[in-house]
Order: structure tokens, then sequence, then C-alpha cells
């Protein structure tokens, strides 16, 4: 397991800190799940997990908010998705679930 910070300062941090960690995967959001365009492959909603997620504000635009997704593959594979609020993509209701910001 992972040990995970609670926190920090920019998106730029977390990402270098998470790929040292071996989160070193792209991940895309598609419609049912991820991709990644490195690997050529796709996961659906049920082969992956969430396992952390951070959220970054922007100072000067509401609009800058971006969500660091922390994910693990059930094939092994492990990486980032960076999400801006209100992506304009169509994602499945499967998907929505997994992305569900709860308390981790």
């Amino acid at each position: 397991m992972t040990d995970f910070k609670n926190g920090y300062d920019t998106l730029s941090q977390a990402i270098e800190d998470l790929q040292d960690k071996g989160y070193t995967i792209d991940y895309d959001l598609v419609e049912d799940g991820l991709k990644s365009k490195d690997l050529k492959k796709k996961w659906k909603a049920e082969e992956l997990d969430v396992v952390k997620f951070y959220r970054f504000e922007g100072m000067a635009d509401p609009g800058d908010n971006t969500i660091l997704y922390v994910i693990e593959c059930n094939d092994g594979n492990k990486g980032l998705l960076v999400d801006a609020y209100g992506a304009d993509v169509y994602v499945s209701p499967k998907m929505i679930e997994k992305l569900r910001m709860n308390d981790q």
C-alpha cells in the first residue's frame, strides 16, 4: 500500500511525487473508462480503482480548478488522470461512480 500525502501545494509537485511512487501512466478520460495514448490501451470503469484524489483550485480564476486522480488498474498499471472541473467529455454512469469524490 502506497503512503499518500494528504495534499500538495501545486499540481506539478503532486505529479512529480506520485510518478516517483510508480504512478507513471498518463490516463485520458473516455466515455466508459480511461485510455493511455502511450500504451495504446483502454480500461473500462470496472477495471480500475481511484485510490486517491487531490483537488487544486485556481487562485485567480475559479474556472482553473483541477482534480488529480491516482488510479490503479486491475492489470497492475498505475497512473494519473488530470481532469478540469466540468470538462466537456461525456462520461458513462459507471465511470462517474468511479470518479465520485468521496472521502478516501
